[in-house]
């Protein structure tokens, strides 16, 4: 396999293997389709190298079933039965946040938001997983329901070696100097500009 040359080496005191090993942010942003998608296939890769995953999703409706989240939580079931790959859990921002109490007043997304967002900052802090996927994160970022400057410490300060990757448009530039690994994808043509509506096993 291919293990890639740098083009630069810092002079950063660390070795070759501890430069390696260090804890990843990424983000995946842009216009384009394959955010997610490789953010999810991104975990499916740490899935199986043993590591703890936490998918934690701020968009998307709690009840909406995507086909990742089924294949991922059918590898987390698989690590419980036999001990392959390693545990999964996936969280959807609104019912999907289960350390919320919810009640029947109205939805108020921001506070949610911002709930998932102080959970996730304890989890890091607890060093809880391996690997993050924030799905659609940096929306609550640009309306401006989470503190990016907050987040911002907290990605810095987090210990050990935990990945996390943050997906969404529109990401915000302190993000994007942050992160080690950044992709943005680049609308060249979409089947929706022609009228047509997703596809399952496309889109979900």
């Amino acid at each position: 396999m291919p293990q890639g040359v740098p083009a630069v080496v810092p002079d950063d005191g660390l070795t070759t293997r501890q430069r390696r090993n260090s804890a990843l942010l990424a983000v995946h942003t842009g216009d384009g389709k394959g955010k997610s998608t490789a953010a999810f296939g991104m975990a499916m890769r740490a899935w199986n190298a043993g590591l703890d995953i936490g998918v934690f999703q701020f968009v998307k409706n709690a009840k909406w079933k995507v086909g990742e989240e089924t294949a991922m939580t059918a590898l987390g079931e698989l690590h419980d039965r036999t001990g392959q790959g390693g545990p999964v859990q996936w969280h959807k921002m609104g019912s999907g946040w289960s350390w919320i109490r919810h009640g029947d007043a109205e939805t108020d997304h921001a506070e949610q938001a911002r709930e998932g967002w102080t959970e996730i900052a304890r989890r890091l802090r607890a060093e809880t997983h391996d690997f993050y996927v924030l799905d659609e994160f940096t929306y609550p970022l640009g309306w401006g329901w989470i503190d990016l400057d907050e987040v911002l410490d907290a990605l810095a300060e987090r210990p050990g070696k935990q990945h996390v990757v943050i997906t969404g448009r529109r990401a915000p530039e302190g993000l994007v100097a942050a992160a080690d690994l950044v992709t943005d994808m680049t609308k060249t043509k979409h089947p929706m500009d022609a009228g047509r509506k997703g596809q399952k096993g496309i889109e979900w």
